[in-house]
């Protein structure tokens, strides 16, 4: 066995129970240092999250403990073919507007994530955790097209521009944007 990549979620990373960035409301940006917090998870309930980061920190464990080469794939909400299942309902989802309000809520399409999942397998410069999404939820007209994806039911248009707001983007894929540039040029460790 070469390496073993480990599919994870992007809920393992973004709860938080610490100071002011408590939920998903981070002063710090998350990224693949991240860990999201057993208690707090526990404490609202956000059982998703909470299977995702026990689950993801034992094979971690297993890993090391047997000299495995392993890289995690910690990926956003997937955006697959429309009437595939994907609904509000989805446990991803439970704690979405936090998520959203701090700034960490992301989805990424299947192609991306396949072609993430193919470059850590192969690149030999891969190493630890790597967060996968293609796009950041953070504008009204974003969150209103992802809640008309999940309910075909939801309305349409934006709420009244008096609640329109911006949200600061607090999750980054650095680390994997440039492993797939990498991957892509067949340059490794040259890149910055």
């Amino acid at each position: 066995m070469e390496r073993v990549v480990f599919t994870s979620s992007v809920t393992a990373v973004v709860w938080s129970g610490a100071g002011a960035g408590v939920g998903a409301h981070r002063e710090e940006v998350a990224d693949e240092r991240s860990w999201s917090d057993l208690a707090f998870c526990r404490k609202f309930k956000l059982w998703h999250a909470l299977a995702k980061t026990l689950s993801e920190k034992t094979a971690w464990a297993l890993a090391m403990d047997r000299g495995v080469d392993m890289v995690a794939i910690n990926a956003g909400l997937l955006l697959a073919a429309p009437g595939l299942g994907l609904t509000a309902a989805h446990p991803y989802l439970k704690g979405a507007p936090d998520m959203y309000d701090g700034g960490v809520l992301a989805t990424v399409d299947v192609g991306f994530l396949a072609d993430a999942h193919v470059a850590a397998y192969e690149s030999p410069t891969a190493y630890g955790r790597y967060l996968c999404f293609s796009n950041a939820v953070c504008r009204p007209e974003d969150a209103v097209k992802l809640a008309q994806m999940l309910s075909p039911a939801a309305p349409r248009s934006p709420p009244p521009s008096d609640e329109l707001k911006v949200i600061p983007q607090r999750i980054q894929g650095k680390k994997l944007n440039k492993l797939m540039l990498e991957f892509a040029s067949g340059v490794y460790g040259e890149l910055d």
